[in-house]
C-alpha cells in the first residue's frame, strides 16, 4: 500500500496552489519513498546469496526482466503506457544510470578486491550530497556535511580496507565510475521532474537487454533451480524493482541531501540482515558502524 501511495505521489507531483505547510507534507512523503528504496536495497546481498551460483550479469538481467514485465503490467492496468514515450535524452539518462552502474560495479568486483571495490562504490551517497548543492534551491549546511562524514567513516569501518593491490587499479577506477554514474543519475533525476516515474519501467527493460548482452559475451549461463527462481523474483520485485521506482520519486520530489546521507545505512543494514539470517558473524565493528551511520542520519535529518 505504501509503495502504491508513493508511486501515485510521484506521478501526481507537487500539489498545486497549496500553502507552505501542505507543500512540506507533500515533500515528506517522497523522501519517505526514497528511504523505502534504501530499506529494499539492504536485502540485495542476502537475496543474491539465496540465488545460488548464477553469474552476476545473468542474475541482474533476469531481475531486470522481472521488474520490467511486472512494471509493464502495472502501467497497462493503469492506462499509463504513454509514460514510456520519452525523448532520447531521458532514455540515455535511465539506461546509463541503471545499466552503466551495474556494468561498472560488476567489473570492479571482477578486477579488484571485493571489499575495496565495494568501499569505493559506496562513495555514491557522499557524491549525491555534494552534487545536490548544484541543484536549484539546495544548500548544504554543516550538519549535512557532518552527517555524511560520520556515515562514510561507519561504512569504512564496516567494509574494511587492506593494502592497495597495484594491479587492481582498473577495478578501482570502475568502482569509482559506478559511484559517479549512480550519483549523477540520482541527482539529475531532480532536473527531470516532469518525466513520470513510470518511465523507469522502460529503463529496466532496456537495461535488461544491455546486461543480457554482456552476460552472453562474458559469462556461462547457469539456469536457476527452484530456490534460484524465487530469489530472482524477489530481486525483481524489491531491490531491483520497486526500489528503483521509489528512489526516482525520492530524488525528484524529496530531499536528496538527506537521502544521500541515509543511503550509508544500506551496507550496514545489509550486513545486519546477513547476521540475522546466519550468513555473517556479529562483531564490535559492525555495532560501531551502525551507531555512526545512525548518528549521521539523525544529524542530517536535523539539518
Amino acid at each position: 500500500m505504501v509503495g502504491s501511495i508513493c508511486i501515485d505521489a510521484g506521478s501526481a507531483g507537487i500539489a498545486r496552489g497549496v500553502g507552505v505547510a501542505a507543500a512540506r507534507k507533500t515533500m515528506s512523503l517522497p523522501t519517505l519513498c526514497g528511504g523505502g528504496a534504501i530499506i529494499l536495497w539492504a536485502s540485495l546481498a542476502a537475496v543474491s546469496r539465496a540465488a545460488g551460483p548464477i553469474p552476476p550479469l545473468e542474475l541482474t538481467a533476469l531481475a531486470f526482466v522481472v521488474s520490467s514485465v511486472l512494471g509493464l503490467v502495472v502501467l497497462g492496468a493503469r492506462g499509463r503506457l504513454a509514460d514510456l514515450r520519452q525523448p532520447p535524452l531521458v532514455w540515455a539518462h535511465g539506461i546509463v544510470g541503471l545499466a552503466g552502474f551495474h556494468a561498472l560495479y560488476f567489473t570492479a568486483l571482477a578486477l579488484a578486491p571485493a571489499a575495496q571495490a565495494n568501499l569505493l562504490n559506496y562513495s555514491w551517497p557522499l557524491l549525491i550530497v555534494l552534487f545536490s548543492a548544484a541543484l536549484p534551491g539546495m544548500r548544504l549546511k554543516p550538519m549535512h556535511l557532518l552527517g555524511v562524514a560520520l556515515g562514510a567513516v561507519g561504512c569504512v569501518m564496516l567494509i574494511g580496507g587492506g593494502p592497495i593491490a597495484p594491479g587492481a587499479w582498473p577495478g578501482y577506477l570502475a568502482a569509482m565510475g559506478s559511484a559517479v554514474i549512480w550519483a549523477g543519475y540520482s541527482v539529475l533525476a531532480r532536473l527531470l521532474r516532469a518525466v513520470p516515474t513510470g518511465a523507469v519501467v522502460g529503463f529496466c527493460a532496456a537495461s535488461a537487454a544491455v546486461v543480457l548482452a554482456g552476460h552472453l559475451m562474458f559469462e556461462t549461463t547457469v539456469w536457476p533451480d527452484a530456490q534460484g527462481w524465487v530469489a530472482v523474483l524477489a530481486l525483481g520485485l524489491g531491490p531491483m524493482g520497486a526500489a528503483f521506482f521509489l528512489w526516482d520519486i525520492g530524488m525528484k520530489r524529496g530531499d536528496p541531501r538527506l537521502l544521500g546521507t541515509l543511503a550509508y545505512a544500506t551496507p550496514v543494514a545489509s550486513t545486519l540482515l546477513l547476521v540475522a539470517t546466519g550468513l555473517a558473524p556479529w562483531s564490535a565493528s559492525l555495532a560501531a558502524a551502525a551507531g555512526l551511520v545512525t548518528l549521521g542520519g539523525v544529524l542530517a535529518a536535523r539539518a
